[in-house]
């Protein structure tokens, strides 16, 4: 694998992080009370699905590309759009709420598990041109499991800086941390729109 292919991977990886960079900042600014467990379980669990779907779809092949195309992105958008609706509405319900009642938004597997599909659904893609990304490097099923680590391994280190961003500056909300869920949920909305104008080639970012 040439160093121009390795450069084109590592560039793959960054742009398919930045979903899952903002999400992460987010998560580190709703969820209080996080221990040091659960706050690294978040980029390992959006650097292993980053990794995941570029290898599904590798294997998977150029076949079934035509039927997938054509909705990945609106799942993608609805998944994120309810996740932030619903960071909105607590948000906004904490806002109503005197400052002794705000309730805690606690940290959630499930709720981690969805985002990591949600975030990594557009590596999918792109793991079924990574044949023709690899310019038919030998083995070729070794050096794409190269790529998906690097990927991967991308992916973690640049969520686990969300997280410490989104921690930091939620200090500075703390009494006020309903506010700082109402911006987490608009992001996820603005990242679930971009998805769907990248899709039909509105935006190219």
């Amino acid at each position: 694998m040439t160093f121009g292919i390795v450069l084109s991977v590592i560039l793959t990886g960054i742009s398919l992080s930045m979903d899952a960079f903002a999400v992460s900042i987010c998560d580190g600014l709703v969820y209080r009370n996080m221990n040091k467990r659960q706050a690294v379980s978040i980029p390992l669990v959006f650097g292993l699905f980053q990794a995941l779907m570029p290898i599904v779809g590798f294997y998977v092949g150029m076949a079934l590309i035509r039927y997938i195309e054509a909705f990945d992105h609106w799942i993608a958008f609805c998944i994120l759009l309810i996740i932030g609706g619903k960071m909105i509405f607590d948000g906004v319900k904490e806002l109503k709420s005197k400052e002794e009642e705000l309730a805690q938004k606690k940290f959630s597997y499930p709720e981690l598990l969805v985002q990591g599909v949600a975030t990594s659904i557009d590596a999918l893609a792109v793991g079924f041109g990574l044949n023709a990304m690899l310019g038919g490097a030998e083995p070729v099923q070794l050096w794409a499991w190269v790529s998906v680590a690097i990927i991967g391994v991308i992916t973690f280190a640049i969520s686990f800086g969300g997280v410490l961003i989104g921690v930091k500056v939620g200090k500075l909300f703390r009494k006020k941390a309903c506010v700082a869920e109402i911006i987490g949920g608009a992001v996820l909305i603005l990242i679930a729109v971009k998805i769907v104008l990248e899709s039909y080639g509105i935006i190219g970012f």
